[in-house]
């Protein structure tokens, strides 16, 4: 689902509606992926053909993820705060030319719980991306599979 370049979102009719439609395909992404981790140990999964440039350019801006524990709880205050957003903006721009790089995307904020009401957060694809390749490299996720 692209938007088209004519879209003026301040003249827009029918939020309501594309607010829908962004949530209907945000957790068609999130059950995608749930599904491939119950199938595909997290461990061996690749997200995307840019997986190793997203994984590298995080551990530079974001080393604190050097430490695997750390993508095991994602605080929503630390990343959507002012401080957050300054931080992370520069680091989603980087990978502008990823397809839906800034689509709105379902994140367990738990890598040890499956999605649910209390355990997921909206963020940008591209901060899916590179908290989840934390997680699998880092074998956080490989439990989903292991459970069945």
């Amino acid at each position: 689902m692209s938007i088209p370049a004519s879209f003026d979102p301040e003249q827009a009719e029918n939020l309501e509606d594309i607010e829908k439609q962004f949530a209907v395909k945000a957790v068609h992404q999130a059950e995608t992926y749930w599904n491939l981790l119950e199938k595909i140990p997290g461990s061996k999964l690749k997200l995307s053909k840019y997986d190793d440039d997203i994984y590298d350019q995080l551990m530079l801006d974001f080393p604190e993820f050097r430490d695997p524990s750390f993508a095991k709880h994602v605080d929503e205050e630390w990343l959507k705060s002012k401080v957050g957003k300054d931080r992370w903006r520069p680091f989603c721009e980087k990978f502008n030319h990823i397809e839906d790089y800034n689509f709105g995307t379902l994140l367990r904020t738990d890598s040890s719980a499956e999605y649910g009401q209390d355990t997921t957060i909206f963020v940008v694809r591209i901060q899916f991306y590179a908290i989840e390749i934390v997680r699998n490299r880092a074998g956080l996720n490989d439990w989903a599979c292991a459970k069945k």
